[in-house]
């Protein structure tokens, strides 16, 4: 009998510190979940701040009067437009077909130059004395 007892005594042990964890996770989500509403409506706080920024900067008043005050602009003229016919002719090309390419020239030489040199200046030469050592 006092075996059963000491088993049920256990249990309700158990079962007490079971619901004491569930009560725990129950409090702290609650916590959360104030915290993220809070957030929540910190959030839509600013939005509707910048909302209301948007729409003053936006205001056509606004607009109208700035375009005034920086843009003297003036209405278009319908011959203000040119033709095709009154373009200047394409400019003439300086490089012949099959010529060779001038900057891929350049380029070579350099690449050549360099492969020609290829000590960084970190390390010293070596001499054909020292690389027979």
């Amino acid at each position: 009998m006092r075996i059963i007892h000491l088993l049920v005594i256990g249990a309700l042990v158990f079962a007490a510190a079971y619901v004491y964890q569930i009560k725990m996770d129950s409090t702290a989500r609650t916590e959360r979940v104030v915290e993220l509403r809070a957030k929540i409506r910190q959030e839509r706080d600013a939005i509707a701040l910048l909302h209301s920024e948007w729409a003053k900067l936006d205001s056509p008043a606004r607009l109208q009067g700035l375009v005034e005050r920086h843009l003297p602009l003036k209405p278009l003229n319908a011959n203000q437009y040119a033709g095709l016919k009154s373009l200047p002719e394409r400019p003439p090309s300086f490089a012949r077909p099959g010529a060779p390419d001038p900057i891929g020239a350049m380029i070579d030489s350099i690449d050549a130059a360099a492969d020609a040199t290829s000590v960084t200046g970190s390390v010293p030469q070596q001499t054909q004395t020292e690389e027979q050592q």
